[in-house]
C-alpha cells in the first residue's frame, strides 16, 4: 500500500540562540502527529549576520539533537570536553541523555543550509550517560539514482547500513532528485515517517508539498518522492512510534511533570550533570 501525506506542517520564520534567524517547522503542537521527532529547525541563508550569534552553552536532559549541515559549519562544544566541527553535508548527532551543556557556533559561510531535528528518547533511556558522535562525509554512503542520489546519514537503505541510532532506530537519508526526477522508496508497515522538503517542492505520492515542509506519512509499504520542474532535495526520516506522555519545558523533555521540575531543580542546585568536565 502506498504512503500518502496525512498531515503538513509549513515553517515559519523566528529567531533562537543568541539571535539566530531559522525556520522552525515542529515543536510543541506537532508532538503527537510527528511522534517521536519532536522539533524540527531548518537554516537557510546567504547572510551570515543571521547566524553567527549562534547558540551560546545551554542545557538538554531526555532527547537526542541530529544536526545535519548540507552547507556551511557547526562548531559543537559541550561538558563532556568534546569540541568538534561539522560542514558540507556531515552530521552531529548529541545524546544529551541525563543532562548536558552544549553549545553551537555558526562561522560565516556562503550559504548555511541544513536542519536539526530534536529525537525523543524512551521512557526508558531518558538517563542515559550522554554521548556526542559525528558522522563524517567519509561514513556517509551517497547511492546513486536514476535521476539524482541518496545520501544516507543514518539507518539502512536496501543492503546498505550507515550510522545506527543506540536507543531509537531512525532511517535518515537525503534525497536529491533532478527536475522530473523520482524515486520510490520501499517502508516497513510500522514505521512513524516523515519527509521534510529542505530545498524545492516536490510531490509526496500525488500531493504537493512545498519547500520548507514537513509531512507526515499515512502507513505503507512505500512511497514515491519526485521533483517538479527544478531540482529538490527531501530528506526522509524514518523511525517508530513512541506513544509516550511527553513533558517539555525548553530544553527538556521528560515525561511527566514532576520529572521536568527535577531537571530544573538539578540546574538551579548544580546537580545536573552526571558526567561532564569543568569549564
Amino acid at each position: 500500500m502506498e504512503r500518502k501525506v496525512k498531515k503538513e506542517v509549513r515553517g515559519y520564520r523566528t529567531q533562537d540562540g543568541a539571535g539566530v534567524s531559522l525556520v522552525r517547522v515542529l515543536g510543541g503542537s506537532t508532538i503527537k502527529d510527528y511522534d517521536p521527532i519532536l522539533m524540527l529547525d531548518s537554516f537557510d541563508s546567504t547572510n551570515p549576520d543571521d547566524y553567527i550569534a549562534g547558540f551560546p552553552m545551554h542545557p538538554h536532559r531526555g532527547i537526542e539533537t541530529i544536526s545535519y549541515v548540507y552547507r556551511g559549519q557547526m562548531t559543537h562544544r559541550d561538558s563532556l570536553g568534546n569540541e568538534d566541527t561539522i560542514g558540507d553535508g556531515e552530521v552531529q548527532w548529541m545524546t544529551a541523555g541525563s543532562g548536558i551543556l552544549h553549545e553551537e557556533k555558526l562561522p560565516a559561510s556562503d550559504r548555511l543550509l541544513g536542519v536539526q531535528l530534536w529525537l525523543n528518547l524512551p521512557r526508558k533511556d531518558k538517563m542515559v550517560p550522554p554521548a556526542y558522535h559525528a558522522i563524517k562525509n567519509a561514513d556517509i554512503e551517497e547511492i546513486d539514482l536514476e535521476n539524482g542520489k541518496l545520501r544516507l546519514l543514518a539507518g539502512k537503505y536496501k543492503d546498505r547500513q550507515g550510522y545506527t541510532s543506540k536507543y531509537l532506530p531512525l532511517d535518515y537519508y537525503d534525497i536529491q532528485l533532478e527536475a522530473k526526477g523520482s524515486v520510490v522508496v520501499d517502508t516497513e508497515k510500522d514505521r512513524s515517517i516523515m519527509v521534510f522538503t529542505l530545498a524545492g517542492d516536490a510531490y509526496i505520492g500525488t500531493e504537493l508539498v512545498k519547500e520548507k515542509t514537513a509531512a507526515k506519512l499515512t502507513p505503507g509499504s512505500f512511497v514515491k518522492i519526485e521533483a517538479r520542474d527544478k531540482r529538490a532535495q527531501v530528506l526522509f526520516v524514518s523511525s517508530v512510534l513512541l506513544d509516550e506522555p511527553v513533558a517539555w519545558g525548553g530544553p527538556i523533555v521528560m515525561n511527566t511533570r514532576e520529572e521536568l521540575y527535577k531537571a530544573f531543580d538539578d540546574l538551579k542546585k548544580g546537580t545536573f550533570l552526571k558526567n561532564s568536565i569543568s569549564y
